[in-house]
């Protein structure tokens, strides 16, 4: 069985978090590009993960402060899920992908570093990106800037937003 190592993201993990909810003032989109949020939808929105396990590692988020699935209501988890499968395509164009990730974390010992604000997992996948630099040095080497990805999923939602017109 191979392992899949992620020690970076207990700084994460075990730090001291924000007051309030990371998603919820992401949500009120006082600084778009601050808060890394990628796209909006009607009610939920893309926002890049400040930890992430890969390049494009990216989060779909409820704008309304809920914490379980069954919270959402019908409109809701739908715009949640067409948000999520927008968000595969983007990523389909611009990263080039070989798979993924998706996925959510209900709940700490599920690994959720915020338990209380439901949001869905995107981790863009590649043959072979693991290596050896998270397990012997801690460190996980992303080959691109949050700032960078965030520039270039935003422009890959704006077009195929207007190629769906």
């Amino acid at each position: 069985m191979k392992q899949l190592w992620a020690p970076w993201r207990l700084e994460y993990i075990r730090g001291e978090k924000p007051a309030g909810c990371i998603f919820c003032d992401a949500a009120a989109g006082a600084d778009e590009a601050e808060s890394l949020v990628v796209a909006r939808s009607p009610r939920a929105f893309v926002i890049l993960n400040l930890f992430p396990y890969n390049s494009g590692h990216v989060m779909v988020v409820p704008s309304r402060h809920l914490a379980r699935l069954a919270d959402l209501d019908d409109a809701e988890l739908l715009d949640l899920t067409r948000l999520v499968d927008r968000t595969l395509r983007v990523l389909e164009h611009v990263l080039r992908p070989e798979g993924y990730n998706v996925g959510l974390n209900l709940g700490r010992a599920a690994g959720a570093g915020v338990e209380d604000h439901l949001h869905v997992h995107v981790v863009p996948r590649w043959i072979g990106d693991t290596n050896f630099m998270p397990v012997l040095a801690e460190t996980k080497v992303l080959p691109e800037h949050l700032k960078t990805t965030r520039a270039r999923l935003t422009e890959g939602f704006a077009a195929l937003t207007a190629q769906e017109r």
